[in-house]
């Protein structure tokens, strides 16, 4: 059996199963708490396969500088995956700036999915964002950018990390709060017209208790917008994920040092 089993590819296959682990546990959809954990051992095990042999794996010996390549493989996975779920969670920034004007800051709930507190906007359009991506096979090119992360990011070569890659990160989170922005922007720019509607009513109406009626009125205005824009979320949900596949590819090459 052992005359089989090629052993001398095992280190390069714990390499890859490292780097494909630590991606699933980051990456938006796959990390979820209600996918099951032996799901996603067994997921990147089989996947980390299928990766080795369709490479040319190098010849590796467990040595001090093998331990090295192991945490530069799981720092890489959860890199990858990490800066995915960063541009993903413009979503759930956007429904904060909607829930803070609409009065449902205070009403947060917990998202079944991660275990944190979201806004229940933020909710509402995380789950059309999730639902969009399945939709257009999207978790296919999750899978394909770990798959082709080895033509940028090599198994023996360490990653580079120097200004660019700073100047990189700031750019990521940039775009993020820009793209979260423009999301919000429909909603909160017809709640301040009310808020400026409402004041101008407190003050040639003073009998009318404003707190009290601006309250289901910006409600029911905030969902009257949301069914308008509605099909323009979708294409900003469309421009995040290309924004993602985008910003996955160039972290990539950003620590492959090309």
């Amino acid at each position: 059996m052992l005359e089989i089993i090629n052993l001398s590819v095992v280190p390069v296959f714990l390499l890859i199963f490292a780097r494909t682990l630590a991606f699933f546990i980051t990456v938006p959809l796959f990390s979820y708490r209600t996918i099951p954990t032996m799901f996603k051992i067994g997921f990147s095990f089989f996947l980390s396969l299928v990766i080795m042999t369709s490479m040319e794996a190098p010849v590796l010996d467990v040595d001090h500088i093998y331990f090295l390549l192991l945490l530069k493989e799981v720092a890489v996975g959860l890199a990858i995956g990490l800066i995915a779920y960063i541009i993903l969670s413009a979503v759930q920034i956007a429904g904060g700036f909607i829930d803070f004007q609409m009065g449902f800051a205070i009403a947060n709930v917990v998202d079944p999915q991660t275990g944190a507190q979201s806004p229940i906007i933020g909710q509402f359009f995380y789950m059309f964002a999730m639902l969009f991506l399945l939709s257009v096979n999207g978790h296919y090119l999750l899978i394909d950018g770990i798959f082709h992360s080895y033509q940028f990011i090599t198994l023996e070569g360490f990653i580079q990390i120097n200004g660019t890659f700073s100047e990189f990160i700031i750019e990521t989170f940039n775009n993020m709060f820009i793209v979260a922005f423009q999301m919000a922007l429909p909603i909160v720019g017809c709640l301040f017209l009310v808020d400026v509607a409402l004041g101008l009513i407190a003050r040639t109406v003073p009998q009318v208790n404003v707190f009290v009626v601006g309250l289901p009125l910006k409600i029911l205005v905030s969902f009257l917008v949301l069914s308008v824009f509605l099909s323009l979320y979708m294409m900003l949900a469309k421009f995040i994920f290309e924004t993602m596949f985008i910003t996955m590819r160039q972290l990539m090459e950003i620590l492959g040092g090309s």
